[in-house]
């Protein structure tokens, strides 16, 4: 597989250009946590953005344990999706319930704009894929809420991703046969999470070569999955390559840094240089556009009151 990079065109929507782009390479798709992340992504030129469910989180100074509601991750979805033209893949944990639920949590997110939802078999509250002590529901239990999602969406391209933990609990075998039935009651995509070496993603993907079902791998840090590069991940056979939480510790560290350097120094003169630049800023925010809108709304309400005279 090639590594792939692609946009969008307004005659075709952001769900078929995402499964369009997944039968020509691979796709690395970092995680952003709101609308401004998305847009460094979408401006660096990703193919796509995921909203990570970890991202969300700790934006909000939570762990990773689906305390979020489903209202709190739609809205925040919706900003994202409006701000980019890439496709968007969100995180929906466990699908917020149970299967009545599911089709509710599918519904909203598919008209928050996104092109691909993500469904995990773990028990509520969830862990961190990659903490020990994670538990998982039994199989026919999330069979039927990947085929509540399947059932509920509108759009055929989207994407209802299933993504499995029974590795931590079942081992490599368990894990396959559960993406194995989640695949034949409808799953579009299969997602194995926290395998941990490069013999286990192999094995994985060879037991769904003949199927042709594309294949996501998370290639987060200080996790279970050894430290694999995108090309590696094609020539083992996976479609997409999620990086959730790399912006957002990058983030986080030159936070820490900043905030150091202002208590000893009292100055930020020698953070200017790792900062970005205000015309940089304006330009992801589209300061121009946006005030070439706000011309044409005054001159709307310009004419609107000269009408009424």
């Amino acid at each position: 597989m090639k590594i792939l990079n692609f946009s969008t065109t307004p005659e075709v929507s952001r769900s078929a250009t995402l499964r369009a782009s997944l039968e020509q390479g691979t796709l690395a798709v970092p995680g952003a946590f709101n609308a401004f992340s998305a847009r460094l992504i979408e401006e660096s030129g990703m193919p796509a953005v995921y909203v990570s469910g970890a991202g969300l989180s700790a934006s909000r100074g939570l762990p990773d344990i689906g305390l979020l509601s489903l209202e709190e991750v739609t809205e925040e979805t919706r900003r994202i999706c409006q701000a980019v033209r890439i496709p968007v893949i969100v995180d929906a944990d466990t699908g917020f319930g149970d299967v009545e639920q599911v089709r509710r949590t599918v519904q909203a997110l598919e008209a928050a704009g996104v092109s691909g939802i993500q469904l995990e078999d773990q028990v509520f509250p969830k862990r961190c894929g990659h903490l020990s002590g994670k538990q998982i529901v039994n199989c026919q239990e999330m069979c039927d809420k990947i085929a509540a999602a399947v059932s509920a969406k509108h759009d055929r391209d989207l994407l209802i991703i299933a993504r499995t933990d029974a590795r931590a609990i079942e081992g490599i075998e368990g894990a396959i046969e559960r993406a194995k039935a989640y695949q034949a009651v409808g799953a579009d995509a299969i997602f194995p999470e926290a395998l941990e070496s490069v013999e286990e993603f192999e094995r994985f993907a060879m037991s769904f070569r003949m199927a042709r079902i594309p294949l996501l791998a998370n290639m987060t840090e200080w996790g279970k999955t050894p430290m694999l590069s995108v090309h590696e991940f094609s020539q083992l056979g996976y479609h997409i390559v999620l990086f959730p939480m790399t912006m957002f510790r990058m983030m986080a560290k030159s936070m820490e840094m900043g905030l150091m350097e202002l208590q000893s120094r009292g100055t930020q003169k020698e953070l200017l240089d790792l900062m970005q630049p205000r015309s940089e800023l304006y330009r992801v925010l589209r300061y121009e556009t946006n005030d070439e809108l706000n011309g044409i709304k005054k001159e709307r309400q310009v004419l609107h009151v000269d009408d009424e005279s």
